[in-house]
């Protein structure tokens, strides 16, 4: 036996609107497309428009014309704003709803909302990113910039969204969605922690392999401290532009006697890592010392070390409050870091390091090998 039911009065009222009657009622917004693209180092392309009159930068993108999909719309951009053709765009890092009253909005601007697509535009090589050619009477400059130095230079709700994209590419996320700025889903790590890339200066020192010459003092030791899933510990310490990642270690001290010993005491302060059986991967040249109190030249040591046991979150002894604690795979980690190839190829090291060591998972060295191809990745 069947029966029907009476139409809802929302479903009988639809059923007499004419098309075009009907589609007056529909919920109507702007739509736009970014993209982050980074250079090798992770430091984020911005560019600045001439037509703004507040001087706030922009992520590369625009607006969606008329029957155009985001996605084409973003690849046309980047074309236009910065002669780059073909740059692929891998994914669909972040979309985010702007409200109509939102507080960023030009006073005066008659905006009914807005929904954007914010993709992955990847990493430029050297050679791309001197390639890069604005047009003058749209953007008076391009820049690479850090980005905690970025989320100056935009508008805060774009601060807010290009983090947001940016944390779901290094973490690998799924796509951020957010709206006016917040994420409306659950908060990942890397947002929940404030965490970003820290670019450093010295990104391109090489790794030098042998032991440290006897007129060079080792004053820093730092590892890549390695979890049974081949997964690697970071610390950050918070602040209040963010938190900045870095490996498990510090600077020797007096009382250290041997750069593991300052390993051993760091990690356990700093993270409440035990380590055991660490592995001297290099060391860097640091010419001047100037960190240390100009010391002049001296060595920064790598390392390479198993984690046996990891305690609950502790104050460290020299901050007064606890770091944050991330797990990443070997590239996520070099990534965070901003060291760039040479970071890449020295957690290439360490991996294969701790495979034939301590027989790390294969899977690992698969994570290691995506940074040329997608950036880093976060888990």
């Amino acid at each position: 036996m069947s029966s029907s039911l009476p139409p809802s009065p929302r479903v009988a009222s639809q059923s007499v609107l004419s098309a075009a009657q009907y589609a007056a009622t529909r919920h109507a917004v702007w739509l736009g497309a970014a993209a982050i693209i980074t250079d090798q180092v992770g430091r984020v392309l911005l560019v600045h428009p001439t037509y703004h009159e507040d001087d706030r930068w922009l992520l590369p993108g625009g607006v969606v014309e008329p029957g155009e999909h985001p996605y084409d719309t973003c690849r046309r951009e980047i074309t236009e704003e910065l002669g780059l053709s073909n740059l692929p765009l891998t994914s669909v890092l972040a979309v985010h709803s702007l409200s109509s009253h939102h507080a960023d909005l030009r006073p005066g601007m008659s905006c009914p909302g807005e929904i954007r697509y914010v993709f992955d535009g990847g990493t430029l090589t050297a050679d791309q990113a001197e390639a890069i050619c604005p047009p003058r009477e749209e953007l008076s400059e391009f820049a690479f910039f850090e980005t905690r130095d970025a989320v100056q230079r935009l508008r805060s709700v774009d601060g807010q969204i290009m983090l947001a994209a940016y944390r779901a590419r290094l973490g690998n996320t799924a796509t951020a969605h957010l709206a006016d700025g917040q994420h409306i889903l659950d908060v990942p790590a890397l947002d929940h922690h404030d965490v970003h890339v820290r670019y450093r200066p010295m990104w391109d020192s090489p790794l030098n392999h042998g032991p440290v010459p006897e007129r060079l003092p080792v004053q820093q030791a730092w590892a890549w401290c390695f979890v049974p899933d081949g997964r690697v510990v970071l610390v950050a310490d918070p602040g209040p532009r963010g938190a900045l990642p870095m490996l498990p270690g510090g600077t020797v001290e007096s009382t250290d006697a041997t750069p593991e010993d300052t390993l051993h005491r760091e990690a356990a302060e700093e993270a409440q890592l035990t380590l055991t059986d660490p592995v001297r991967l290099g060391w860097v040249l640091d010419e001047t010392g100037e960190v240390y109190g100009g010391v002049g030249p001296n060595a920064r040591l790598r390392l390479a070390t198993r984690v046996t046991a990891i305690g609950p979150t502790a104050v460290d002894p020299a901050t007064g409050h606890p770091f944050a604690r991330l797990l990443a795979t070997p590239a996520q980690a070099a990534a965070l870091l901003g060291w760039g190839p040479p970071g890449a190829r020295q957690a290439q090291l360490a991996v294969d390091t701790a495979r034939e060591r301590w027989g790390l998972p294969a899977a690992a060295r698969a994570a290691i090998e995506e940074i040329s191809a997608k950036g880093m990745r976060l888990s």
